[in-house]
């Protein structure tokens, strides 16, 4: 099977490709470089011996989505490729719908043009917005989204569903992640931002190799066991091996369905600290700084609904995610660039 891997330079994109190229798939990565490097690629292609065939470009040009899609027969699409830091989603809206919601609907479009009608779509929990229950299940309400990045796939989740439920040849799978951490055991792949971080590990991360001085904590006044948020982080290389199930479940041509991606188990951000501390014997200094507007106090799933459907559990547990993030970082302290 050949799959058509759209943002597939990036953190969670390059984890799959691995995965894919190891359960024996053809890949071939479609990527704007925006927020990723073409070094990822090599990466992977190291780590599998397998090539990746890579196209750069972007999902806002509809020409160039349509010759990558009538060149080949892809069986399938998963889609990662999207704008994705929550505080600037605030600040940038228009970015934000214009790329993700515009950008998709080109890419849906060309791929019923050639015939390919299969997606998985790269969602996330932020479509509960303030969870109406925890552990969250996929029968919880998707709720009031409280950032542009959160209502763009909340838009996206329904539009995908109604052309789903428009023609019945389509498969659509939307899988909400909960908090991708960690990195490629071989310590040769991991999170790349650009700039300063906005996700709580590459930050733990970069204070630890110096790059940063300390971590600021966005409020300890949360009603949680410490008053820091809780937050289900997950590895990613379990969530890349979901991207594989999915497929597994688009043979047998599933219609629309949606799985919760996490572990079920909920840490605040001092537990990652103190986490990643004894995993690593490295002190990380940090300070408590005002809250940020859009955060809630708690979101952890129950990943049930994916273990019995897709046959998909998480295996690996927080000191491996403590640890493979830090060898990635101490081994690559300006990511891609070394």
């Amino acid at each position: 099977m050949k799959i058509l891997v759209t943002g597939g330079a990036g953190f969670i994109g390059s984890h799959t490709c691995v995965s894919l190229l190891e359960n024996g798939y053809d890949v071939l990565v479609y990527d704007n470089l925006s927020n990723s490097s073409e070094e990822s690629l090599r990466r992977v292609e190291k780590i599998t011996g397998k090539k990746v065939e890579f196209v750069k470009g972007d999902i806002l040009d509809k020409e160039k989505l349509n010759e990558v899609l009538s060149k080949d027969k892809f069986d399938a699409c998963i889609h990662f490729a999207g704008l994705k830091a929550v505080g600037e989603s605030v600040e940038k809206p228009w970015e934000y719908y214009q790329n993700n919601i515009a950008g998709t609907l080109n890419l849906v479009d060309a791929m019923r043009n050639n015939g390919c009608k299969s997606i998985i779509f790269s969602s996330s929990a932020t479509v509960y917005g303030d969870p109406a229950e925890i552990p969250i299940t996929e029968n919880c309400p998707k709720g009031t989204c409280t950032n542009p990045y959160g209502w763009t796939k909340s838009m996206l989740e329904q539009v995908l569903s109604d052309i789903q439920k428009a023609d019945n040849e389509w498969n659509v799978i939307l899988l909400r992640y909960f908090n991708p951490i960690g990195a490629h055991k071989s310590g040769t792949m991991g999170e790349n931002p650009n700039g300063i971080p906005n996700n709580l590990m590459p930050y733990i991360t970069q204070v630890a190799v110096g790059k940063l001085k300390e971590l600021g904590v966005f409020g300890d006044d949360y009603d949680t066991p410490d008053g820091t948020g809780v937050r289900d982080y997950i590895h990613v290389v379990d969530l890349a091996e979901g991207h594989v199930a999915a497929l597994k479940k688009i043979k047998e041509n599933c219609g629309l369905a949606i799985y919760n991606l996490g572990t079920g188990v909920g840490y605040s951000v001092l537990d990652i600290v103190k986490n990643f501390e004894e995993a690593n014997d490295i002190k990380i200094p940090y300070s408590i700084k005002p809250r940020r507007a859009g955060d809630i106090a708690a979101c952890y799933c129950d990943p049930s609904k994916a273990k019995a459907e897709l046959g998909w559990e998480a295996k690996n547990g927080i000191k491996e995610m403590c640890e493979d993030s830090w060898r990635w970082q101490k081994n690559n302290p300006n990511g891609y660039e070394n």
